[in-house]
């Protein structure tokens, strides 16, 4: 598969279109396997950050918040604040990522999620279709760009991403972040609807307004991912005016010396 070396005109028209673009292998096979060690790493309990909010799969099917790993087991849901650990910031600071949010956003890029996903067996899943903006989430300004990489191969079977192409034309069609059970015919028809498989590694870039949903893992091997999405590091939470992590900039996070996350910063899960 190819691997995109930079992103021009061509592909702003496309992403603008399409809400979507597909990136290529951005991971190397040996940082695939090196960043699939560290999060599994990281739910295991092998590599801990204290402050770091987790949410984990019960027995019941259930998920519980967590902050910091209580549990070692393979069936996280969901990780945030990935930042914090070099190994992943090195991946959310990738040189092509930058020229995109340099394109979008400008100099200076915060990032207001670095997510990862998690569809285990026999425990996943099903997620609604709903865009990923910021009205609901609480902060001033919409984000707009979106990373996000598979580690592992992302099937029909494994629960892959579906899309709605061009859906992000519609801009923001519900503040609350889902869609509206009765609006799907209109905004999801079956027939415009297209299922997003990807290889282990290949990253892809989405707008933050594209409609999007996923299935359930009905394999018996997990299906990871990794969401990032980049914002102006002048965006403000509505409640309390917090800032987040700048990633691209002056003053921005450097994997040399990152050293966990300020409590404050955990103490609200925006979006």
């Amino acid at each position: 598969m190819y691997t995109l070396d930079a992103f021009d005109d061509t592909h702003h028209e496309q992403f603008m279109d399409q809400g979507y673009l597909r990136l290529g292998k951005v991971l190397s096979a040996g940082e695939l396997s090196a960043i699939q060690q560290r999060i599994d790493d990281i739910m295991l309990g092998h590599v801990k950050y204290e402050h770091m909010r987790m949410q984990l799969f019960e027995t019941d099917g259930t998920t519980r918040q967590t902050i910091g790993n209580e549990v070692a087991t393979l069936a996280y849901r969901r990780i945030d604040d990935l930042e914090q650990d070099p190994l992943f910031l090195t991946y959310i600071q990738h040189p092509l990522f930058r020229q995109i949010a340099q394109r979008y956003i400008g100099e200076q890029v915060s990032v207001f999620r670095s997510m990862f996903m998690n569809k285990p067996p026999e425990v996943s899943q099903p997620l609604p279709w709903h865009q990923d903006v910021g009205v609901g989430w609480g902060i001033d300004t919409n984000p707009i760009v979106t990373v996000w990489t598979a580690f592992d191969e992302a099937t029909i079977a494994t629960g892959c991403m579906q899309i709605v192409p061009s859906s992000n034309q519609y801009g923001i069609i519900n503040k609350n972040h889902y869609l509206p059970e009765e609006t799907q015919d209109h905004y999801a028809p079956v027939e415009k609807v297209i299922e997003l498989e990807a290889e282990a590694g290949e990253a892809i870039l989405l707008h933050n307004f594209l409609l999007h949903r996923s299935g359930t893992n009905s394999t018996t091997s997990p299906r990871r991912a990794f969401s990032v999405t980049y914002m102006d590091a002048s965006t403000r939470t509505l409640d309390t005016g917090q800032s987040f992590p700048i990633i691209f900039g002056e003053m921005a996070l450097a994997p040399a010396t990152v050293n966990g996350k300020p409590a404050a910063l955990v103490k609200k899960l925006y979006g």
